[in-house]
């Protein structure tokens, strides 16, 4: 009888235990690797622009960059409940609250030092800085790519020892910035359309009763347009 009931703990302990990892595949089944190399977080394609800084304020730049990253995960991409982005932001929060604190401390030092003597004048570049980060994770177009990305990089933050927070976000960051970029289902091939808005032309004289672009009264069909690619497999 102990045995059964130790069993059934197991089993219990094992369900609740997966419960509260994500699916590692919501959206596609193959999700396209966007890995990349470690930032140093002065590269004007991964943070906002400090210039001047010094080492520690740019540390502090690309630590508060990633907090921004997984707030906006939080609010953006919890219509998904599996990805666990609003539990993960909020429990990082608890356990590097020292290290984002003091992140923060070093960038309001920052711009008080090169905006000079007033103390307004720091507190609104500062204002600004936070209003340009956040807004340079526009997911409209990779949503889905984004929020499952940014939802592993949360999980494993929960995992990264306090005071090294830093150090997964050099390591990450390339990762998030390489989710704004609209990737779909890596196994079945199919059109990847990175402008959404160009349609073919449907001018009657294009076409031809049977539906067959007329290449002589309008000229080489513009469609698929310019930029589309297939999906790699």
């Amino acid at each position: 009888m102990r045995l059964v009931r130790g069993a059934i703990g197991l089993a219990v302990a094992g369900m609740l235990a997966g419960a509260a990892v994500p699916a590692s595949a919501q959206f596609y089944m193959k999700s396209r690797d966007l890995s990349g190399a470690p930032v140093q977080g002065d590269e004007a394609d991964i943070v906002q622009p400090l210039p001047g800084a010094t080492r520690a304020e740019t540390r502090a730049g690309l630590v508060w960059t990633m907090r921004a990253a997984l707030n906006v995960a939080a609010l953006q991409c919890d219509f998904q409940p599996t990805l666990t982005t609003v539990f993960n932001y909020n429990a990082l929060l608890r356990d590097h609250k020292a290290e984002l604190g003091a992140s923060w401390d070093t960038l309001a030092k920052y711009f008080a030092r090169v905006n000079g003597k007033s103390k307004l004048a720091g507190q609104n570049a500062l204002d600004h800085y936070q209003t340009q980060t956040y807004s340079s994770f526009s997911t409209i177009a990779a949503q889905l790519t984004f929020c499952q990305t940014v939802s592993a990089i949360g999980r494993d933050a929960l995992f990264t020892p306090r005071g090294q927070f830093s150090g997964m976000a050099e390591a990450r960051m390339r990762e998030v910035r390489n989710s704004l970029t609209p990737w779909g289902e890596q196994i079945f091939v199919r059109y990847m359309f990175n402008d959404r808005t160009a349609l073919p032309r449907f001018d009657p004289a294009c076409w031809t009763k049977k539906g067959q672009w007329v290449a002589k009264k309008c000229g080489s069909e513009n469609w698929p347009p310019a930029g589309t690619g297939m999906a790699s497999q």
